[in-house]
């Protein structure tokens, strides 16, 4: 399978697949309809493509997209259905920022049909591979750790109260991983 040029996918052998969603600043060609670009690409995750450059040679498998999640976040459901039930939170073709801050130019938002052609433009690609790789690896392994990186800014009072921890090992109240691997993986 070819990936399309946005997308790199880097094979390892060991049993760890990482998953890098939002590095990317890749506007596709939206600047003009956006308020700025600088807004386009502030929630970016920076640097963590930097910070986890070392899975790779570790034998890892790595996932990464260069588009910005302003044009799709491909870690959203494609559904709909809100992260954080109840709080504000991004869509998947986001029309603000984490601030509140309008992306869009007053009537440059995407449509509907848009946003599907950039599901099935980017989302299912990226998923696509992240499938492919979880099958290869286990066809190898009886069991492997997806870990998805992430990065945000400590303080975001639109979304979290407070400030965020510098490191946060996730597991959506126990669905996405067995606890104890968060536990070992903290220790």
């Amino acid at each position: 399978m070819t990936s399309p040029n946005w997308l790199t996918v880097t094979q390892g052998t060991a049993p760890l697949l990482v998953s890098i969603p939002h590095t990317g600043i890749d506007l596709a060609g939206l600047d003009s309809r956006l308020v700025s670009t600088w807004l386009g690409r502030r929630d970016c995750d920076w640097w963590i493509d930097k910070l986890y450059d070392f899975a790779a040679d570790l034998g890892a498998t790595v996932v990464h997209t260069a588009i910005s999640r302003t044009v799709i976040d491909v870690n959203r459901d494609p559904s709909g259905v809100s992260l954080y039930p109840g709080q504000p939170t991004t869509t998947l073709c986001p029309t603000d920022t984490f601030d509140g801050d309008p992306l869009y130019n007053m009537g440059d938002e995407p449509t509907p049909s848009e946003i599907d052609q950039r599901r099935e433009t980017y989302f299912v690609p990226y998923h696509a591979a992240l499938q492919a790789e979880i099958d290869r690896l286990r066809g190898m392994h009886e069991n492997i750790v997806l870990y998805d990186c992430h990065s945000i800014r400590s303080v975001l009072p639109r979304l979290f109260e407070g400030t965020l921890p510098v490191f946060n090992l996730g597991t959506n109240d126990g669905r996405s991983t067995d606890p104890s691997l968060q536990q070992k993986v903290s220790e």
